[in-house]
């Protein structure tokens, strides 16, 4: 496929998105992937907007606490709010499973982690990233698995002791 086509395509794409969404709805949709804060103008140009238009529904976004603010000195920079992100995955994730759920994940999870650790003698992706060569994919690949499968042991133990608290306050 030549690139004039893939230029065609991608421009129908954005003219599509720009007709079935509002001004606001593509600006959430750009925070909502930004994890590295963005000025408005990128963001304007990014959500099909006018900069002013991107300025006041970041603000807006600011004031609900799904968006926050850094400065780089010049100017203002927008992106999501991380804390805001885990507690919603930490909530779906309690919705979605019960305790013995819960724990069976975690079990689960908690015995992935130790076969990375045996596998590779090394107590954290960190110390594997370290003894890993440029060329070892398989490895590079583990560790990834291995980084991730922490991240969601995190997220499913905080989401039982959610669950916990929210007992522990209803009884």
């Amino acid at each position: 496929m030549t690139a004039d086509r893939w230029d065609d395509i991608n421009e129908r794409v954005r003219e599509e998105w720009k007709a079935d969404t509002t001004p606001f709805e593509r600006v959430y949709e750009v925070i909502e992937q930004t994890h590295e804060g963005q000025s408005a103008a990128d963001i304007a140009e990014r959500a099909l907007v006018s900069e002013p238009t991107a300025r006041r529904h970041c603000k807006a976004l600011v004031n609900t606490g799904f968006a926050e603010t850094e400065s780089d000195g010049r100017a203002t920079l927008y992106k999501r709010n991380s804390d805001r992100v885990l507690m919603s995955r930490i909530r779906e994730l309690r919705e979605e499973a019960n305790r013995d759920e819960l724990l069976d994940g975690i079990r689960r999870m908690k015995a992935e982690i130790r076969r990375y650790e045996d596998r590779y003698d090394a107590v954290s992706p960190e110390e594997l990233a370290q003894k890993l060569d440029a060329d070892e994919t398989e490895g590079w690949d583990d560790l990834s698995a291995w980084k991730t499968t922490r991240q969601n042991l995190a997220v499913a133990q905080a989401a039982l002791a959610y669950d916990e608290a929210s007992h522990q306050l209803t009884a």
